[in-house]
């Protein structure tokens, strides 16, 4: 595949997106808990009765504070999901107005009737996506994942991913920070992906490697902090799988036995893969370098 062809068509597609999200909120809602959150919570380890609630909410403030953006003007959540942070943004941290990008019709409707007026979703890729005026602060939490199809090579990923990053310098004022939370490899490699996950799950979608992504960012972002969490998310996947199986008796109602047959499956199979290590999960904060110099590929 040449890395002249249209970004948007080496990540994900709409329809590969809404092949997962678009089984329906009231389904998630059974199991992801209050905050809509799909990603890995930020556990307190020192408090066994730490809720997932409070460990998500935890999570989406700890992105807040480390992309700067406390108190901003504007502040871009690049798949923004259900609205968690879109919300904490506005209602908790004094943001002025929150823009969500988001390919999932169904979570943009759960986002809409939050009736939020310094709420902004949109039906839109980050590719496709032109601000009204520049960003304080960027927001991405758990969506990287999708930016590049499984069977890339590793400088096809490197283009998308850079591509990703030249659009949010271009977005942010200078000195503006990104925060970045995304799975990655740790000790495997794409041809280790599970065909269940890749066909049947996330459709479309392959995890980044740490060099592709600071490759991707040489000369436009410095690399403030980055906190490989990986240990959070087998405690996540547990509690997410305790709340399907609760109510699993709702779920099958709402989606049918075989889909959930198939979201519980996926939950034991991700938690092995953490514990296994094949798996690990980033939280990376990039700060703007406002004078960046010219970026050589493999100079």
């Amino acid at each position: 595949m040449s890395l002249t062809k249209k970004v948007q068509e080496l990540g994900a597609s709409p329809e590969a997106i809404q092949h997962h999200y678009n089984t329906g909120n009231e389904f998630y809602r059974l199991w992801l808990g209050k905050t809509m959150a799909y990603t890995c919570a930020n556990w307190d380890e020192t408090d066994e009765n730490d809720s997932l609630d409070v460990a998500q909410k935890r999570n989406i403030d700890f992105h807040i504070k480390n992309a700067h953006a406390v108190g901003a003007k504007r502040v871009l959540d690049v798949g923004c999901g259900w609205g968690g942070t879109l919300q904490r943004l506005v209602k908790v941290h004094g943001v002025e107005q929150a823009v969500g990008l988001n390919l999932s019709q169904s979570q943009l409707e759960w986002v809409a009737q939050l009736n939020e007026p310094k709420i902004k979703g949109i039906l839109e890729g980050w590719a496709d996506h032109v601000p009204e005026e520049p960003y304080d602060a960027i927001i991405s939490i758990g969506s990287f994942e999708a930016f590049a199809k499984l069977g890339l090579s590793s400088p096809e990923k490197v283009h998308v991913y850079r591509t990703f990053f030249e659009k949010c310098h271009q977005w942010l004022k200078p000195g503006g920070w990104v925060s970045l939370q995304t799975i990655a490899y740790g000790n495997s490699v794409a041809e280790d992906a599970s065909p269940f996950i890749t066909s049947e799950i996330f459709q479309e979608s392959d995890l980044p490697r740490l060099v592709e992504l600071t490759e991707a960012v040489d000369c436009l972002f410095e690399v403030m902090s980055l906190r490989n969490d990986s240990h959070h998310y087998p405690r996540t996947l547990k509690q997410w799988y305790s709340q399907l199986r609760e109510n699993r008796e709702s779920a099958i109602e709402l989606v049918g036995e075989k889909q959930v047959v198939r979201f519980e499956r996926y939950l034991r199979l991700v938690r092995h893969m953490f514990y296994k290590g094949r798996c690990v999960l980033y939280r990376i904060a990039f700060r703007r370098i406002d004078n960046p110099r010219v970026w050589q590929k493999n100079k």
